[in-house]
């Protein structure tokens, strides 16, 4: 199906790689409806910090993912759904895993049961590469075993499993979109890049970290965005569960020297113990296959990894982007 002039909405449209999909879904000419976190600040997260003549294209709505009644109002009048709402830190999950059943479960629950009353033409659920858990092949196709090692994960294993029920159920028109780590501009310091940029950019002559041992298969915003609308587009991926990755991993420690070396500093790396995961919850190897999504679509990655770091430096050595960081704290 075609997107241009479509009306789709946006769930998690406030957070990180949802702001991202908002501005590509506005360039490709869709009207976008993004729901947003309802606060008391009135705050739209980072569609905030959008120019004025984008965000005035933006039909906001504030409500709650858990929330049925808000979620099926929102979804009213929708063709196509990016339902990425979702809690996603993993060391905060170990602290609060109710709240991630409430997020990533029920508010995946009321997404679908929303459709499927509305007869929505495509729902797009966000899945994680962190479901696959530590590699037990590579590359990881969409074959590979499921493995819950943090609250956060089987979370997701739950709402990928409810998405795929209601496809087999009732035949709701569902794509479970797993993308790899994904890192950009406006991305969370509970990510390990930005940790690691701003630390090195507010002039921390010691860089903490955890585990440097464990890999990951890198995608660049952009190319994360992409990919959704392409799999949106694509009519033969309906009920399939698609990895967007690279098939490239990086260690922890690969990106940390990557980094040091293009902000020219001699920052030494420190292990720092809170910000190392249980043995048998660290993921230690993740690295993608993408044959199915380049298969059945046109999507390719186009950012090799260096040039995305690049560009995500820059982002962040503006200053008012770079003060919304606190490099001083561990991030849970």
């Amino acid at each position: 199906m075609k997107i241009e002039n479509t009306k789709v909405l946006v769930t998690g449209a406030d957070g990180f790689i949802g702001s991202h999909l908002v501005e590509m879904l506005l360039h490709d000419g869709c009207n976008v409806r993004a729901f947003v976190f309802y606060n008391s600040f009135n705050s739209w997260g980072w569609l905030d910090t959008l120019p004025a003549h984008i965000l005035s294209q933006i039909d906001i709505f504030s409500g709650d993912i858990r929330d049925p009644n808000g979620v099926l109002e929102a979804m009213k009048e929708c063709d196509i759904v990016f339902h990425l709402a979702a809690l996603i830190g993993i060391p905060f999950s170990y602290h609060s895993p109710d709240s991630y059943v409430d997020t990533n479960v029920k508010g995946t629950l009321n997404v679908l049961q929303a459709a499927r009353k509305l007869g929505t033409e495509r729902v797009l659920v966000t899945s994680t590469s962190e479901v696959y858990g530590t590699a037990q092949y590579v590359p990881i196709d969409e074959k590979h075993p499921f493995q819950g090692q943090s609250p956060y994960s089987a979370t997701k294993i739950a709402a990928d499993r409810m998405a795929e029920s209601f496809y087999r159920s009732f035949k709701t028109p569902v794509v479970i979109v797993r993308p790899f780590n994904t890192y950009g501009p406006r991305q969370s310091a509970r990510a390990v890049i930005p940790t690691i940029i701003t630390q090195l950019l507010m002039g921390h002559t010691e860089l903490r970290l955890g585990d440097l041992k464990p890999t990951r298969d890198f995608n660049y915003v952009k190319d994360t965005v992409s990919g959704f609308i392409a799999l949106a587009q694509a009519d033969s991926v309906v009920g399939k569960e698609i990895n967007i990755a690279t098939g490239k991993e990086y260690s922890i420690g690969d990106i940390a020297r990557i980094l040091i070396s293009e902000l020219n500093t001699n920052a030494r790396i420190i292990t720092d113990d809170r910000r190392i995961r249980p043995e048998a919850s660290e993921v230690f190897r993740l690295v993608g296959n993408n044959t199915l999504i380049t298969t059945l679509t046109q999507w390719r990655p186009n950012y090799e990894l260096r040039a995305g770091l690049l560009d995500t430096i820059a982002w962040f050595r503006q200053p008012e982007n770079l003060a919304r960081y606190k490099a001083q704290l561990y991030n849970v």
